[in-house]
């Protein structure tokens, strides 16, 4: 849910070569239908069955809020092994690229909204945690072109936390287990503000650097330039 996206991702039909690594031809012919898309594809038709079991019968059955549970359970462990497939095995397919993301929100946004509208969690909550998800995947999108903003260990203990929080929150949960959900959900808002906010100084850096890198070459080229025309026009003398 953090970097680039960990399934960006496909494959392809090439046996992985010594190492478990594929080469570079075979990176470039990656196809859609791999495991690591598989997956990602699979996270993304849980997301519809995942609202329709736990809003069936009112949203408030134990029984279909722990089938909402499995689904979303398996949702998170899907995200996990794509990344590492993709990771692993250089699975790049431009699908991956846009789904992989979009996957990962959707289940998250979908549990996050169901949950507010059952009345169980804070819109504010909802509010705050999707605004950050949506905007920082927008950030980072708009530094691309400069660099890419690598993974932190807060962006991943924040991805945990949430995935554990949500979790517990649709699994109706009574007594000290209900307490201990709305502690471990603030500690997912806190991670998710602060990391946010990491990630956008990342980004303002990032971009600075990439403008003054561009605008250097831009500078080098011009003098590279009228120095060959310099040298030109004395050869004709």
């Amino acid at each position: 849910m953090t970097g680039v996206p960990a399934s960006a991702a496909g494959g392809s039909g090439a046996k992985p070569v010594r190492g478990g690594k594929l080469g570079t031809a075979a990176v470039n012919q990656a196809s859609l239908w791999n495991i690591a898309n598989l997956l990602t594809m699979l996270r993304l038709v849980l997301v519809p069955g995942f609202v329709l079991l736990l809003l069936h019968n009112g949203g408030y059955d134990p029984a279909w809020r722990s089938f909402a549970w499995a689904a979303f359970a398996v949702a998170m462990i899907t995200d996990l092994f794509d990344g590492h497939l993709a990771r692993t095995y250089n699975l790049v397919t431009d699908f991956g690229k846009i789904a992989d993301p979009i996957a990962d929100k959707a289940i998250m946004g979908a549990a996050l909204v169901c949950l507010s509208y059952l009345g169980d969690l804070p819109w504010w909550v909802t509010g705050v945690i999707l605004f950050r998800e949506i905007g920082i995947t927008l950030m980072r999108f708009w530094v691309i072109r400069h660099a890419v903003i690598p993974a932190s260990r807060g962006g991943k203990m924040k991805t945990l936390a949430q995935g554990t929080a949500v979790g517990m929150y649709v699994l109706a949960l009574t007594g000290p287990l209900a307490t201990l959900r709305f502690w471990v959900m603030a500690v997912a808002v806190v991670l998710t503000v602060v990391t946010g906010l990491d990630y956008v100084r990342q980004a303002v850096v990032l971009r600075r650097k990439g403008l003054a890198a561009e605008r250097a070459a831009a500078a080098a080229g011009a003098v590279q330039g009228a120095s060959g025309s310099r040298d030109s026009a004395e050869a004709e003398r």
